[in-house]
């Protein structure tokens, strides 16, 4: 599967920002809810593990929902014992086993997750999506601005197919149709999707869309451009990743930081 490959190298992407860091920094707090670098890592490393247990063992794949059901982060922490630089390594490493199982996969074959089952494209598209938008946090921390690839299609495709998700988990009225999305690749391809022409339409970068839809940023900070009712109400509380509702971050709290001289 292409997005296992894409999986891949988002992820060794983040590790070539993370590796010149010292261990204390990975203890550094980052603008999405306090989580630490090594909390960031850590919490990618534990769900490719899960994500690798959908195609190998089931049972402990229960076991381990199951288990992070009861407190996530605690889990996470439990299973995950590594810090710093050898997290990384072993995140890294793991992930590159990772994408080599889903190469090999079926993608339409239906795996266990902790919701109803997914296909296995479905899956590794999770992970590289994950990777991306946790990856956000660690860029901004650092200061450093992020040159996306046109990998990052899986990312808007995922934002727009759960159009209906956002109002699903929220118990809100599903509107009629999704808005045309228009979107200008990093390589400067156009991306479509949606009836062209419709009343409810977002124009503008694919980067700040992905940004969007993942909440690791406000829509207000982006350039993008919302037209219609339908098109401004799903932009103010997209959201493409499973689990509850959750709210995007307040407008200004999200950003690139200064890089320390």
């Amino acid at each position: 599967m292409e997005q296992a490959g894409d999986f891949l190298a988002e992820t060794e992407a983040l590790a070539g920002l993370l590796a010149p860091l010292s261990d204390a920094a990975f203890d550094e707090a980052t603008q999405f809810k306090g989580w630490t670098l090594n909390d960031v890592v850590r919490h990618l490393h534990f769900w490719n593990r899960a994500a690798g247990l959908q195609l190998t063992d089931e049972g402990e794949l229960v076991r381990l929902l199951g288990a992070a059901a009861g407190g996530m982060r605690a889990v996470e922490r439990d299973v995950v014992r590594a810090s710093g630089q050898a997290l990384r390594e072993e995140w890294l490493a793991t992930a590159g086993e990772i994408a080599a199982l889903y190469q090999r996969a079926d993608p339409k074959a239906r795996l266990k997750w902790a919701g109803p089952d997914m296909s296995a494209r479905s899956s590794i598209t999770a992970r590289l999506m994950e990777t991306w938008a946790h990856g956000q946090e660690v860029y901004d921390h650092l200061g450093v601005e992020r040159v996306d690839a046109d990998r990052i299609k899986n990312i808007a495709h995922l934002g727009v197919s759960t159009f209906g998700w956002t109002y699903q988990v929220r118990r809100m009225e599903l509107p009629p149709a999704v808005p045309h999305v228009r979107l200008t690749a990093p390589s400067g391809a156009i991306w479509t999707w949606g009836e062209e022409g419709a009343a409810n339409a977002v124009t503008g970068s694919a980067t700040e869309f992905c940004q969007v839809v993942t909440q690791v940023r406000n829509v207000s900070d982006t350039k993008l451009v919302v037209r219609g009712p339908v098109a401004t109400q799903w932009m103010a509380m997209a959201q493409c990743f499973a689990g509850a509702a959750e709210p995007p971050p307040a407008p200004g709290t999200r950003f690139r930081r200064a890089r320390a001289a």
